[in-house]
């Protein structure tokens, strides 16, 4: 099964749940137009979830979702987590991406970690900065370069 694309997601204000809007476009060193958490003066200028993950929460019997923990895009059959900081990916027929951090420190805990006593995003989320912008949607092919 090749990688892709399931959801695209952004959020106006940090600490929400993203939507999933279908299509967005991602600008070189900044992240998503529109997204809260994109900045040309963060590494973290678009999140990655597998779906995989968050179907180890759905077995834990919560009803989440993509975009339910913040991330920007959703994966699947990709190992998100496998892939070493400094690896490139592409996504779509233009969009490359530049990983920059495996995972993150919860300073707060979140609705989820409540609710199951877990959360995945702090181990199971990458991080990356845009390196060539443009438009990433739902079903695009992701592979590591």
């Amino acid at each position: 099964m090749a990688a892709k694309i399931i959801a695209v997601c952004t959020s106006e204000k940090k600490e929400t749940k993203k939507i999933n809007v279908g299509d967005a476009c991602l600008k070189e060193n900044y992240g998503i137009a529109g997204d809260a958490h994109s900045s040309q003066y963060t590494h973290r200028q678009i999140s990655l979830l597998a779906v995989e993950s968050i179907s180890k929460m759905r077995d834990m019997g919560l009803n989440v979702n993509p975009g339910d923990f913040a991330e920007n895009l959703t994966t699947e059959g990709i190992d998100l987590v496998s892939l070493p900081v400094g690896a490139n990916i592409s996504i779509g027929e233009k969009v490359v991406l530049e990983i920059t951090q495996i995972g993150k420190e919860c300073h707060t805990r979140c609705a989820i970690y409540y609710q199951a006593g877990d959360c995945i995003m702090p181990k199971e989320g990458i991080f990356a900065r845009v390196l060539t912008g443009g438009r990433v949607k739902i079903m695009d092919k992701i592979e590591i370069i």
